[in-house]
């Protein structure tokens, strides 16, 4: 047999063992008959260096050290999961999604919530090309070389899959990796990891991919990204299934569950095991399984409605309250913090912990030099869940939030039936100065670049900047003469600065940071009112007749445009240049297309997916990925793919190019 016959032959069975082995959880021969074949091939490989492929089983280690992670744009985003800690709070997710589905019961694919580092792998003509974090979402790190390290992750997808295939998933260690992980690195005298998570993730980050290589990470799938034309199966479940018979590992303990009941018994199953799961898990994670009903329900700024994450109990410790510190948040909220003996608590430790306002420390009798329980709720943020009285000490003292602004002296104020007290300073204080000019130019406000936080506190130190409108008048003098800031530092913000000016109406409204208005009830309002005028006329009632605007936003919009330092702001902000494309509002007359469901597939020559996605939505349709019996039109471009077949056998109205921008017209 010719060389390249038998690498050819070495590396098929070596790819199946994989898959039998860390997928399946069969292996099919010893570890040393393993080992006879990988060392074969790596003997040929080195006699026929020009033979070797990135897919090679050979190629999981070995790559040259980074300088630094270059930064992967995720096409799309990799959100976060909307938590639930305890039943009624299930409970009231279930109820939501039953009022938008219409549907007595739904059934959930229930998962481990794992406790790792969340990625996505990309593959092309099924070989992984890229590996990134999560990073913020929408972009992260490229760690690749570092990913091919992990033995269970194939380099090569099996069977017949799609052209193209991003992954998302879940990077680990396991319990018994990560003790012989810290056992080693105390026989070499070196750092040992707090928890498998910080193990995991510190791994996963090594610039020299040869590290990662001895780290015992593991991977679980758990989603799909981007995916070019396949015909997909309709649950979640399925798609899991598919997802391992491509070779993709999956989590064993996954269950299709009905019901909100079936989520509950899942969850305590789930939670009797915890400990004797191999890895660590914080909670289990519940999904819509018909993905037809995801799509109908959607999403919010940050987390997909259709999943919620079922937090486990949170560990506890007990240490000593050493004192009680004051914050000023952005919104001038004083919130009392808790100064702690530092202790640690599930593998973290924790020296800080809210103490959330005054009525929940009269409510739990915090004292300073108290004896405490911290727990991190949800594994995450740390909070004192009672005193222990019988271990009170004589010198015990009371805490009342002070009267004046710690950071401006302002007076603090409690407005009725609210918990939180505020600072009445406003633009004036320092603490929410810096913080509020700091979320204005923010990447997902005004994307101001270059006016980090280390600047912005330097501009309102040197009193050069008061409010966002006075960004707009800076001078290249004035920034030129702060520090690590030069003549060219100093261009590049004017420039950044100028940039921001075209923005969105949307954009704007987020910048000013008014409360409870984040991105997505940014949208909503811009898309609603169209321009500032109508907006600043918008009464609470009007405001709350909006889905998803209650009636604390809708207070706080009204609050902030009666205050006429605001709006004077605002004018100045309008007068520097700021501006955005006028917002056309369709009136529901005109939206003919509502009720129907599109399907967008092969190339369109006269306008790009997203144009016509958007011309369809503007005329009240909707728009799918996926083509199913409700489907009503599939718009068929050049080198339509299954889905044009499937839109055939289900005798759905096929509209070519020219059709549909008839139909647009």
């Amino acid at each position: 047999m010719s060389i390249p016959k038998k690498i050819q032959q070495l590396r098929v069975s070596i790819n199946e063992h994989n898959y039998h082995y860390y997928i399946l959880d069969d292996p099919k021969i010893p570890d040393s008959e393993y080992d006879g074949l990988m060392k074969e091939l790596l003997e040929l490989e080195i006699k026929s260096p020009e033979l070797i492929t990135v897919d090679s089983p050979t190629q999981r280690v070995g790559a040259d050290p980074l300088s630094i992670f270059t930064e992967v744009t995720h096409t799309i985003p990799m959100l976060s999961l909307s938590n639930a800690f305890d039943e009624q709070e299930l409970h009231d997710f279930a109820k939501r999604l039953q009022e938008n589905l219409s549907a007595a019961i739904i059934e959930y694919v229930a998962e481990p919530k794992l406790d790792g580092l969340a990625v996505s792998l990309r593959y092309e003509n099924g070989i992984l090309v890229t590996a990134a974090t999560r990073g913020n979402g929408y972009c992260g790190e490229n760690v690749t070389q570092n990913v091919k390290t992990i033995n269970n992750i194939p380099l090569r997808l099996r069977g017949k899959y799609p052209e193209i295939l991003e992954v998302r998933g879940e990077v680990f260690m396991p319990k018994a990796g990560f003790i012989k992980l810290n056992q080693q690195q105390e026989a070499k005298d070196a750092k040992t990891f707090a928890n498998p998570r910080n193990a995991a993730a510190g791994s996963l980050r090594q610039l020299d991919s040869n590290i990662t290589a001895t780290r015992p990470l593991t991977f679980y799938s758990y989603a799909i990204g981007t995916v070019s034309e396949i015909n997909l199966p309709d649950t979640h479940s399925e798609i899991l299934q598919q997802l391992q018979q491509w070779g993709l590992p999956i989590a064993k303990q996954n269950q299709v569950v009905t019901g909100i009941n079936g989520c509950l018994q899942y969850y305590q199953q789930i939670l009797s095991q915890r400990n004797a799961l191999p890895f660590e898990i914080d909670g289990v994670v519940y999904k819509v399984n018909n993905i037809e009903q995801q799509e109908i329900l959607g999403f919010i700024s940050k987390a997909p409605r259709w999943a919620i994450a079922h937090k486990f109990p949170a560990q506890e410790a007990s240490t000593k309250l050493l004192d009680i510190e004051v914050q000023v948040g952005r919104t001038g909220a004083i919130t009392p913090v808790a100064k702690l003996a530092p202790v640690n608590v599930g593998g973290v430790t924790v020296s800080h912990a809210t103490l959330h306002n005054q009525d929940e420390i009269d409510r739990k009798d915090i004292r300073i030099n108290d004896t405490v329980i911290v727990r991190r709720a949800g594994d995450v943020i740390p909070e004192i869940v009672k005193v222990l009285i019988e271990k009170r000490s004589s010198d015990s003292q009371s805490f009342i939030l002070p009267e004046q602004c710690p950071a401006c002296n302002s007076d603090v104020v409690r407005v009725k039936e609210e918990a939180v007290a505020r600072c009445t300073g406003g633009l004036i204080c320092p603490a929410q100065r810096q913080q509020a000019l700091q979320h204005f130019v923010s990447r997902q406000a005004m994307d101001i670049d270059g006016l980090g936080k280390q600047l912005i506190v330097q501009l309102v130190t040197n009193n050069l900047i008061n409010n966002p409108a006075d960004i707009y008048s800076l001078t290249h003098k004035q920034l030129a003469g702060l520090e690590r800031m030069g003549d060219k530092s100093a261009d590049n913000v004017l420039l950044a600065i100028e940039k921001s000016k075209t923005t969105t109406f949307a954009r704007f409204l987020y910048a000013l940071g008014i409360r409870e208005v984040g991105e997505s009830t940014a949208n909503i309002l811009a898309n609603k009112f169209t321009n500032l005028d109508k907006l600043n006329q918008a009464t609470e009632h009007e405001l709350q007749q909006i889905m998803d605007i209650g009636p604390v936003a809708a207070k706080n919009i009204v609050n902030f445009f009666q205050q006429t330092n605001n709006i004077n702001v605002i004018e100045r902000l309008q007068i520097a240049g700021i501006n955005w494309p006028e917002i056309v509002n369709i009136l529901q007359d005109e939206q003919i297309l509502a009720g129907k469901t599109f399907v967008l597939t092969g190339t369109l020559l006269q306008m790009s997916r997203n144009e016509a996605k958007s011309s369809l939505q503007k005329l009240g349709a909707k728009v799918s990925n996926n083509i199913s019996k409700k489907t009503d039109f599939l718009v068929a471009g050049e080198n339509a793919g299954s889905k044009l077949e499937k839109a055939r056998n289900l005798a759905i109205i096929i509209l070519a190019e020219a059709e549909f921008i008839e139909m647009l017209k």
